[in-house]
């Protein structure tokens, strides 16, 4: 029956180590033994983000600046030229990041890319950059910045990155909080921490939560968030779901919406890595609980809603990729609620992105 999971396309690289997980309470349960899968393409080199082109190709983006092309289920040689490869600061997790096509891809060509960006002159480092530029043939042109988080930073992580459209075509885009958790994710007149929506061209829609706010940040949709690596919209509603990863304990699985503050650091289920404590807080007035969370945490990356029939049983639910474990979940979703996990293709190595 799920032999057909090789249309849930995995992305891996090399397997780190495992112990149990836990959430909420409830133990994840073990993998269907019905699932298998198997590799489609091999050959890439740490990649990041994919898109679907409508002639059946797939384009994948390497953390070191390439665009990869598979098609007829063979790796090409050829790349995509164009793009920011020149502009980027591949250093720890930043690089070329996340890919997503527009909407009316077939018409337009808009092709939306996050990546690691050393523009900006408030200081050495770099910051998360969204831009769009339109494929002709093989090639990026045309390229329109819309969006620069500042300041840049000198460090080397939590970038964030993941794109998702809504129904309305409206672009959500995530931006860690790089590493300055206790500057930036309560902090609405700063970049960094946030969940951002803007228009397709990068205007700024008129009813963004904090759009009146002449301190604020207008592109903020939420805040108080640590590294969102995670974002789909949910079929059924039309909602944006997201899971970002957590310190030691506490990865979480959010559906957000506007305005609304999901707490990092104030409160969260985790801890600091050296296993001593930054809050006692797990819950907070004003402050949204997750959805779901991990603890011990499986570094989650990537996630899709599943849709038609393929897999039975489970239409309208969340599959999630694991860094950490090397495996899959399937988490099942019942409206606005997570009533159920399982892991699902174990051991198949590190999972950065999930796509049907």
């Amino acid at each position: 029956m799920y032999k057909a999971l090789i249309n849930l396309i995995l992305f891996c690289s090399v397997l780190l180590f495992g112990c149990g997980e836990e959430i909420q309470g409830q133990a994840i349960t073990a993998s269907n033994p019905n699932i298998t899968y198997e590799r489609v393409v091999d050959g890439l080199r740490n990649p990041w983000g994919m898109a679907f082109l409508p002639n059946g190709d797939i384009l994948i983006t390497e953390i070191d600046g390439a665009i990869r092309i598979v098609r007829d289920g063979q790796l090409l040689e050829e790349q995509v030229t164009g793009g920011p490869k020149e502009e980027l600061r591949v250093r720890g997790q930043g690089g070329l990041l996340d890919i997503a096509l527009h909407p009316d891809f077939e018409n337009n060509r808009w092709v939306y890319l996050s990546y690691s960006s050393t523009e900006g002159d408030q200081g050495s480092g770099g910051n998360t950059a969204i831009a769009r530029y339109q494929l002709k043939g093989n090639a990026l042109t045309n390229k329109e910045l819309l969006y620069l988080a500042s300041p840049n930073s000198s460090k080397a992580h939590h970038y964030g990155s993941r794109f998702a459209f809504d129904d309305e075509g409206y672009l959500y885009f995530a931006v860690g909080d790089r590493g300055d958790r206790d500057i930036n994710p309560q902090d609405i007149t700063r970049d960094m921490g946030k969940i951002y929506r803007i228009h397709d061209d990068g205007r700024i829609p008129a009813d963004n939560p904090f759009v009146n706010d002449g301190n604020a940040k207008a592109a903020i949709y939420s805040y108080g968030h640590r590294n969102p690596q995670g974002l789909a919209k949910q079929p059924s509603t039309g909602l944006i779901w997201s899971h970002e990863h957590g310190p030691q304990g506490g990865d979480e699985i959010n559906l957000i919406e506007a305005g609304k503050n999901y707490g990092w650091p104030v409160i969260s289920y985790g801890i600091n890595y050296d296993g001593s404590s930054f809050t006692e807080l797990t819950a907070k007035e004003g402050m949204e609980q997750p959805k779901l969370y991990w603890d011990p945490s499986i570094a989650p990356c990537g996630m899709t809603f599943v849709t038609g029939d393929r897999y039975p049983g489970w239409e309208g639910d969340l599959v999630v990729g694991s860094l950490k474990f090397g495996y899959l979940v399937h988490v099942d979703v019942d409206g606005r609620s997570i009533v159920g996990q399982e892991k699902i293709a174990e051991g198949i190595g590190r999972v950065r992105n999930v796509a049907q």
